[in-house]
């Protein structure tokens, strides 16, 4: 029999986290031969590879190893492991977070009871040193959806309005069934702001969805994160990750759902600022062409390719809200000057 469920774990220089991640998944399976464990070394260069094999030793029959001959990037490890697993449904999980306990028995009983095409949890963000400010910002526990949860909804409206809302458009929230993916949906090679790239396209597939308000994952919070590290490559990714599903919204009754056309507006703002924030902030470290005028216009023009809602639409939409400040802070950007 296939399993019911495949968690795709690729490995790049993960060392130091990789042993509590997949303890974290294996310790709770019970016993349960219906979980493939896929994990898929990018060729690291610290050791991971190896401890990769140690924790095949450990766990035998748990752990399926894959390698890629040469570095290919995330997504493209992503994509080799969707390709290789066999599972009824896809959970994508970074080698240095972790599951909490209690998540696997969770999605298996909602799968039982319900089979959706899309189950999404909540989350808390994992620190070496949890402060009380962390606490104060509800860290502990981060919701993923804006919508209505622990019930079967067939509504594909609500469940793009719902991701697109709160912003949390990372994978490793949303566990899906691997027949959504079929062969074309995979996560774009050599590009950064992978999963806003790509999540919303396979929601958009999705004909029902099941959301459980409890955290299933610890998020680690480090340094080395695509946005503590951003870059001109990352900033130019970030504005124009959801063009593609942009497009592919037209052709969906959803396209004029006005949850969704605000949701997607309010993406293409946030992705456009955060953007622009790195040009202002890299000043004179940027390269001389394209010149920051030509970059900030590029990142304008993605904005006006992605929202469904222009400028002063936008605008409107968050005065009517009472969003002061988030309608001040978006005009800033768009009218601001480089």
């Amino acid at each position: 029999m296939s399993p019911w469920l495949s968690i795709l774990v690729p490995v790049y220089n993960v060392q130091p986290y990789l042993r509590e991640c997949l303890a974290s998944v294996v310790e709770q399976l019970d016993g349960d031969d219906g979980v493939q464990i896929l994990l898929l070394d990018d060729c690291s260069t610290d050791g991971s590879e190896a401890l990769m094999q140690e924790l095949a030793r450990r766990w035998p029959d748990r752990l399926q190893l894959l390698r890629h001959e040469r570095n290919s990037g995330l997504s493209a490890a992503r994509n080799t492991m969707i390709d290789a697993a066999r599972g009824e449904y896809l959970w994508f999980l970074d080698s240095d977070d972790k599951l909490l306990p209690g998540a696997i028995a969770s999605l298996r009983a909602i799968v039982q009871a319900h089979a959706p095409d899309v189950v999404l949890c909540d989350f808390a963000v994992w620190r070496e040193r949890e402060h009380w400010k962390h606490r104060l910002r509800g860290e502990r526990h981060r919701h993923s959806f804006n919508g209505p949860a622990r019930r079967l909804e067939r509504n594909r409206c609500a469940l793009l309005a719902g991701l697109l809302s709160t912003g949390q458009l990372h994978a490793w929230s949303k566990i899906s069934r691997r027949a959504l993916w079929g062969d074309d949906l995979r996560f774009p090679v050599g590009r950064h702001f992978e999963d806003m790239a790509t999540m919303p396209l396979m929601a958009l597939r999705a004909g029902s969805f099941y959301y459980e308000p409890r955290p299933w994952v610890a998020y680690r919070q480090r340094t080395g994160s695509i946005l503590a590290s951003m870059s001109l490559p990352k900033a130019r990714d970030q504005s124009a990750a959801l063009r593609a599903f942009a497009q592919a919204l037209k052709a969906s009754p959803c396209s004029a759902d006005v949850g969704v056309q605000l949701g997607l507006a309010q993406q293409a703002a946030g992705s456009m600022m955060g953007a622009l924030r790195y040009l202002r902030k890299a000043g004179s470290h940027l390269p001389a062409a394209p010149s920051p005028s030509a970059l900030a216009e590029e990142m304008r023009q993605n904005f006006l390719a992605i929202s469904p809602l222009g400028p002063q639409a936008l605008a409107r939409a968050y005065l009517r809200r009472g969003w002061w400040l988030r309608r001040l802070r978006f005009l800033h950007w768009f009218h601001a000057r480089f």
